[in-house]
């Protein structure tokens, strides 16, 4: 689990060469047997690899019981720090389709590119369209690219993603074509129905700053007029600056923010030092970015709602 107090790891540090990679892949099909009936053990369901939860979640809901989707990135781990085994670099490859985020991982980068996967990557359908400004002025994070990727936050954006998918599904299967449309059409109307009930009870709110532990939620705070302000960057384990902290610190004061917002999967240590010295107090905000055992529900939807809970009560919303 990813600390936020320990220095990022770059992209390739604690990840084998490709080339040894795939060499390992022809060892781990030798041990596990990787015919081509047994990569495709469910019969003629669709074998997708997603590269992390939401994607995982909307190819299911999308799919059903016609694709069988395994996530890349297993529950309880940071998808920031996704490092492949060999195993799972030949499920990618041997997969009829991975859903991927460009940019967002960057194991995930190298393989469905350097070994010629069959892949979809969402990140024109996502509009990712925000980029990443530190509070404090020349405090760039030179491993950060400065957009935001985190576009599943907003219920629409999903819903743009997930046409995307059921679309490219009917491209591999044209007998469920019609099938992944209209499961795509209900999970569209899920996700306007949530993005209603956030703009309801976000509309009259005391405040309107949101400070988090890291800038996961630009795109959430965009859709429903907030103003985020993060402790770190687009990653959670980059260590803030002095200066950055001192920063957030002289705007919690100077906007009388009561709730600084942590999240699941990381160490809540920096978000409770910056409480401690602003008087404020915390609660959990989290960037579905996977599921945990600590995780507030158990699917996307349910944790959402958990979130826009935490959010009307920090932001004293009526």
């Amino acid at each position: 689990m990813a600390r936020p107090n320990t220095p990022r790891r770059s992209p390739t540090q604690g990840r084998p060469a490709l080339a040894v990679v795939a060499l390992a892949i022809g060892i781990a099909c030798a041990l596990t047997a990787c015919t081509e009936e047994s990569a495709n053990p469910n019969g003629d369901q669709l074998q997708v690899v997603t590269s992390f939860y939401p994607l995982q979640f909307i190819t299911e809901q999308i799919g059903g019981d016609a694709v069988a989707v395994s996530n890349a990135t297993k529950a309880g781990v940071e998808p920031h720090d996704l490092e492949l085994s060999a195993q799972d670099t030949a499920e990618i490859v041997d997969a009829d389709l991975s859903v991927f985020l460009s940019g967002f991982q960057p194991a995930i980068d190298d393989a469905v590119t350097s070994l010629d996967a069959a892949a979809l990557d969402v990140a024109s359908s996502a509009d990712l369209n925000l980029q990443y400004t530190p509070i404090a002025d020349g405090e760039e994070e030179s491993d950060e690219t400065g957009t935001d990727p985190h576009f599943w936050l907003d219920p629409l954006r999903l819903a743009d993603v997930g046409d995307t998918v059921a679309a490219r599904l009917g491209e591999l299967a044209p007998a469920e074509a019609t099938t992944f449309q209209t499961n795509a059409k209900l999970l569209r109307r899920q996700l306007e129905a949530l993005h209603e009930e956030y703009s309801s009870a976000l509309r009259e709110c005391e405040q309107r700053e949101l400070v988090t532990s890291h800038n996961a939620f630009g795109y959430l705070a965009q859709a429903f007029d907030l103003q985020q302000v993060g402790i770190t960057g687009l990653t959670p384990e980059t260590e803030p600056s002095p200066q950055q902290l001192a920063a957030v610190a002289d705007f919690v004061r100077e906007n009388d923010v009561s709730t600084i917002y942590y999240e699941t999967l990381v160490s809540p240590d920096v978000a409770d030092t910056l409480a401690n010295s602003t008087g404020a107090s915390t609660a959990v905000l989290d960037p579905l970015e996977g599921l945990s055992d600590d995780a507030a529900g158990d699917d996307y939807f349910s944790v959402m709602r958990a979130n826009l809970k935490a959010l009307t009560s920090g932001l004293s919303c009526t």
